[in-house]
């Protein structure tokens, strides 16, 4: 039998209790100071859109519009970096409906980013779907918006990323920070607009007017709604600038004030000085600038902050501009009813887009890395451009009003991509790509030519639905080519989950053996959307390190309407934290 005593634990002495102690107050200290940097910190944070129709009155005209919560534009989701957010979209408008969550990473979080028939099927009327991703090694400004047909022309917002608690800026803190999304402003349904356009061929209708903060401002007529930025002497402001608009690239300045430009994409870049920024539809860029105008007693304390147009390409587009206010706060009130306005470069003034695109560079420090890949395991050629397809035979010259009768198409590598009626992502996952799609997405151009010079004559795009396959943690580098099929243009590229670093740019045909011993692997700017120069090319670099089906588009809605898009799967790695993880359970039905 044995002794009761053996079965109880022995009595540990002093000295291991106070050893157990000293560990136990040890790890809490650890964990507090973790958390005071900012390590495991994170908020769920919780928002609600409905999708609903508001009636919006601009330039006289008071139409009904698609919004988000009836505001126009929408609401800004806040959040920091480390923060889960999960947003329950709810469709009450009788169009089908998807959120993009612009810039955000989504890793291992695919069934959230929100393109139509590429990650989702679109919420039909009635529906909702839940969509949950967590903001991982990001801050800043980055946007969202609808992401099937052009209802983004309405449904937009910001997404305003703080640093981690106690991280500081590595700028000047600011006394004050503002969004500014430009926008556009139709007349028309937009959604009436590019259907007319597919279904004759054709060029679209363009809009009626630019817009601050869903304002179009006082130099339009009939306009009777101004964004107001009241400033105080002195003070350095934060501007979150997003360019939201369908299909123009813009420059904006403001009168009588400099800019120190200081992050892109919610990536922190080298800090410089401007007059003038460019910035494409899809781009974002953070600013400060200082109200450091003299303002004399009967002087001048109003400043327009101006955007208009960089048009490079051959049709036609909105030649407005639109203004907003910056107005200082001051005392005495006997000031001149005069508005300074800000001198902005010429409509197609190339050289200073790539002037300013040149100045980008990240931080490149320490704490803000640029992990740009310094080898690649492939390298792929991707021309880029539009094109005129033959009026097919049988249909009349209604469905063929493009140039000589033809009708617009756009394409990369010649392949004009055509959305499935079911979801990539879907497809892919469950492994039911038959009859979906096909993955021989080709590595280059089908032959090669003198791509921003007289082109050929079999130069014609072919529709499909073809995706490029790149297994995990792959290291890519890509060229993106202008093409003068019909004409040579500018063309603001946007990736899907991941950032990558723009390399090198230049005008002309890329020469690999000229052009890449001048790449920056150094401190190349990293973001998410690349504006490639009209006649000529950019490269850049990432790393497939994020499992999942990805969308790559030009942000020029036309562009991706005629078929200017094509997609990536990225396949699994190793083990859990390089897998997909299944879809959730609501995700909407195809």
């Amino acid at each position: 039998m044995l002794n009761s005593k053996a079965l109880l634990c022995p009595r540990p002495s002093r000295a291991a209790a106070v050893k157990y102690l000293l560990i136990v107050i040890l790890l809490v200290i650890i964990q507090y100071l973790d958390i005071a940097a900012g390590k495991h910190w994170q908020t769920t944070r919780h928002y609600k859109f409905n999708v609903r129709q508001s009636n919006v009155t601009r330039l006289c005209n008071t139409k009904p519009l698609i919004t988000v919560n009836g505001q126009y534009p929408g609401p800004t989701i806040f959040a920091q970096e480390g923060d889960r957010v999960i947003i329950k979209l709810v469709n009450h408008v009788k169009d089908n409906v998807t959120i993009h969550w612009h810039g955000i990473r989504q890793l291992r979080s695919g069934w959230a980013d929100g393109p139509g028939y590429v990650t989702q099927c679109p919420l039909q009327t009635g529906m909702s779907y839940v969509y949950n991703f967590t903001i991982t090694g990001q801050r800043g400004t980055l946007w969202w918006h609808a992401h099937i047909s052009w209802l983004r022309a309405s449904v937009n917002g910001a997404i305003i990323i703080y640093p981690k608690p106690h991280v500081p800026y590595p700028f000047p803190k600011p006394y004050k920070e503002v969004p500014i999304i430009l926008g556009e402003w139709w007349n028309a349904d937009t959604e009436k607009v590019i259907q007319q356009a597919l279904q004759t061929g054709g060029g679209p209708n363009v809009s009626d007017a630019y817009t601050i903060n869903g304002f179009p401002g006082p130099l339009y007529n009939c306009s009777n709604d101004t964004f107001v930025l009241n400033v105080n002497p002195g003070k350095t402001y934060l501007l979150r600038v997003i360019n939201a608009a369908l299909n123009d690239e813009l420059f904006l300045a403001i009168a009588n004030h400099s800019m120190t430009v200081v992050e892109v994409d919610a990536v922190y870049v080298k800090p410089f000085q401007t007059d003038t920024l460019v910035i494409t539809p899809g781009q974002t860029t953070n600013v400060l600038f200082t109200a450091n105008a003299t303002v004399n007693v009967g002087g001048v304390n109003q400043f327009y902050i101006a955007a208009r147009p960089f048009a490079t390409g051959g049709g036609t587009f909105d030649n407005s501009t639109v203004a907003g206010i910056v107005r200082y706060n001051i005392s005495n009130s006997n000031t001149s009813s005069t508005i300074m306005m800000p001198k902005l470069p010429a409509l197609n003034d190339t050289s200073f887009a790539a002037n300013f695109s040149a100045k980008l560079r990240s931080l490149a420090t320490s704490q803000f890395p640029a992990l740009v890949p310094q080898t690649v395991d492939k390298k792929l050629f991707f021309t880029i451009g539009l094109g005129l397809n033959p009026c097919p035979k049988g249909m009349g010259n209604a469905t063929c009003q493009g140039p000589n009768g033809t009708r617009f198409t756009a394409s990369v590598n010649n392949i004009s991509f055509i959305l499935p009626n079911t979801a990539l992502l879907q497809s892919h996952y469950f492994k039911q790509m038959k009859g979906v799609y096909k993955t021989n997405f080709p590595d280059n151009p089908p032959f090669p030519f003198n791509y921003t010079g007289t082109p050929p004559n079999n130069t014609l795009a072919v529709n499909g639905t073809r995706v490029k396959v790149l297994p995990f943690n792959t290291t890519v580098q890509l060229i993106l080519q202008d093409t003068s099929i019909f004409s040579t243009d500018s063309h603001p590229v946007h990736l899907h989950g991941f950032n990558f670093f723009v390399v090198g740019q230049g005008v002309g045909n890329y020469d690999e053996s000229t052009d890449a011993p001048n790449f920056n692997l150094i401190d190349p700017v990293e973001r998410n959307t690349v504006g490639v120069p009209k006649g000529g090319w950019a490269a850049i670099r990432f790393r497939a390190d994020n499992p999942g089906v990805w969308f790559m588009h030009c942000h020029l809605e036309v562009h991706t309407s005629w078929g200017l898009k094509m997609a990536w799967v990225v396949k699994n790695g190793k083990g859990p934290l390089q897998t997909l993880p299944p879809p959730p359970s609501d995700l909407p039905p195809c």
